[in-house]
């Protein structure tokens, strides 16, 4: 290996529930020969794409709290710059922005930055769009860049819309962006070669784009989105937590991009893994409990008008907390 040649990076985007993660899962646990190091961004205090992530968990670095080409961007080049000293483990790097993101700043910094331009070479910027919900975020400014910037889209979840649909969103997406290459997924299962070492991005398209993005000003979000993140030890009796959830995206299923948690589940072996946007919930057993690990309930909401304290009292009256206590105690008498 030669450790003076830059490393190919790959921006890993696209807006809330468009699954994003799943094609990070997919490329970490099929064979293509890289040894890839992953930095995973969210939106919100409780990281939980990093516990989603599998099959890779000393290449995963963590970074949430904020976007990540504003609040946490110079920790972005930071994580980066320690990454280069450990060049020889990993020879291409994936970062997986939160689905809030603005793309044009995360771009930027491998320009701006003296380190990043001379180490790094930006391979392409993958947009993944959620075929069926999309219509419902146009307006987002974040889910308009994301597109924008794109060298390659990939339409996910086309098996849930028609095939007029599908077409009627293909051409308005490439009404957006006539540049990019689109391909059509269900569950993200699409030929690696499509997204890695694709050598797609060029700086002029992303000029035209948007002439002041080497601009660091330049960076505004939708303000009216913001996140709630619960946490709470004990234990999650299924029974309430489903007739609790059924009845919240009933009620403000509209306004819930996304939710998605790590739940102690009925004291199961496994983590159980919830995940929703809008009224479309998914739910399934996760990665299992270790060993002396503390089983916290992580649940985040994305969305817009949403009420924390509602939410906290819901969530709470889910969980049993007397079950946790029993549990510590028998642990200790053993």
């Amino acid at each position: 290996m030669d450790p003076f040649k830059p490393i190919p990076v790959t921006v890993l985007t696209g807006y809330l529930g468009a699954g994003k993660t799943t094609l990070l899962n997919r490329i970490l646990t099929e064979q293509h020969g890289l040894r890839i190091a992953v930095i995973v961004n969210e939106f919100g205090e409780i990281g939980i794409d990093n516990q989603l992530v599998i099959g890779a968990d000393e290449e995963i670095f963590d970074m949430n709290n904020g976007c990540i080409c504003c609040t946490v961007r110079g920790d972005l080049i930071r994580i980066i710059g320690e990454l280069m000293e450990r060049r020889e483990d990993f020879d291409y790097l994936l970062i997986e922005t939160t689905g809030l993101a603005d793309p044009g700043p995360v771009i930027q910094s491998f320009f701006v930055d003296d380190t990043l331009a001379r180490r790094t070479q930006l391979d392409a910027v993958i947009t993944v769009i959620d075929s069926r919900h999309i219509n419902e975020h146009w307006d987002s400014t974040e889910a308009q860049e994301q597109v924008a910037f794109a060298d390659v889209i990939v339409l996910n979840k086309h098996d849930l819309v028609s095939a007029k649909a599908l077409e009627e969103l293909e051409q308005q997406v490439r009404g957006m962006n006539a540049l990019a290459t689109i391909h059509r997924a269900e569950r993200c299962n699409i030929p690696l070669a499509t997204v890695l070492n694709v050598k797609a991005f060029d700086l002029k398209n992303a000029l035209a784009i948007e002439p002041d993005f080497l601009d660091e000003s330049a960076h505004e979000h939708d303000q009216s989105v913001f996140s709630v993140a619960l946490r709470e030890n004990g234990m999650t009796d299924s029974v309430r937590f489903n007739r609790w959830l059924y009845d919240l995206v009933q009620e403000q299923g509209a306004n819930i991009f996304r939710l998605k948690g790590i739940l102690n589940m009925d004291d199961e072996a496994r983590r159980f893994v919830v995940q929703g946007v809008h009224m479309t919930l998914d739910g399934r057993p996760g990665k299992p409990w270790q060993a002396g690990e503390t089983r916290r309930n992580e649940l985040v909401f994305i969305g817009r008008d949403l009420d924390e304290e509602k939410l906290l009292a819901g969530f709470r009256s889910c969980i049993d907390v007397a079950t946790e206590t029993a549990t510590e105690s028998k642990l200790a008498m053993l």
